[in-house]
């Protein structure tokens, strides 16, 4: 238990420093809105995660969304953490949120098509957004650790959820929960995310040469056709 208990802590060091890097994408896109104060919609998202990056919340405003299941009250007066569901957004509108932020959220709604409705309600409702998730062909599955573990048959999955805890994930014993995590964990492709995002810029974090995870950036005023698209 001891030595799970340092991997995970180590897992977390090490997913903190992408995230701080990857994070200097996302304060460019701040930048756009030439130093004044932006309201940001978090999609999936936590208060600690802002407050890690260091992101100055004293000067701007981010509304938290998550799932009932995974609300946690804001402790800060510029954070508002709110319920609601990322694939039906219907509080909110075009004109709400300067930015619409998400990150490694896209792959736990589901299947394909909900994906499709998260990434069409997050268009609808940010001029400028940021999304990131992991690549599919990247060869460490990035939730469970285990290689190709995104290749292999729903089955085999949900049998190895059942008997092991896997990178940052718990063991669930109980069938139906195992196979739903399995089934609710999705990684995407490049292809996959410029269908969903035609109209951003996509972005390739790379480790080894190789792309670990993929991230949409749509600017506002900026059409698809304005970005050098990789």
């Amino acid at each position: 238990m001891e030595y799970r208990k340092k991997y995970i802590q180590y897992l977390a060091s090490y997913a903190l420093r992408f995230r701080r890097a990857r994070f200097r994408l996302f304060e460019e896109l701040v930048a756009d809105f030439g130093g004044r104060p932006v309201s940001i919609l978090d999609v999936g998202g936590f208060e600690e995660f802002w407050v890690n990056m260091g992101f100055d919340l004293g000067k701007h405003t981010v509304t938290v969304l998550n799932l009932e299941s995974e609300w946690k009250p804001s402790t800060h007066a510029n954070v508002k953490s709110v319920v609601g569901d990322a694939c039906d957004m219907r509080d909110y509108k075009r004109g709400d949120f300067d930015i619409v932020f998400s990150n490694s959220v896209l792959e736990h709604v589901g299947v394909f098509e909900r994906q499709k409705a998260m990434a069409d309600e997050v268009r609808r409702i940010g001029e400028s957004y940021f999304v990131q998730t992991p690549n599919y062909y990247f060869p460490m599955e990035p939730h469970f650790h285990v290689p190709f573990f995104q290749n292999l048959p729903l089955p085999v999955r949900q049998r190895l959820i059942q008997r092991f805890a896997l990178g940052c994930m718990p063991r669930i014993p109980d069938p139906q929960e195992a196979r739903k995590l399995a089934e609710e964990t999705r990684l995407l492709t490049k292809r996959e995310m410029k269908k969903l995002f035609p109209d951003a810029r996509v972005e390739e974090e790379r480790i080894l040469g190789l792309t670990k995870s993929i991230i949409c950036i749509r600017r506002a005023g900026r059409r698809a056709a304005d970005y050098s698209v990789n």
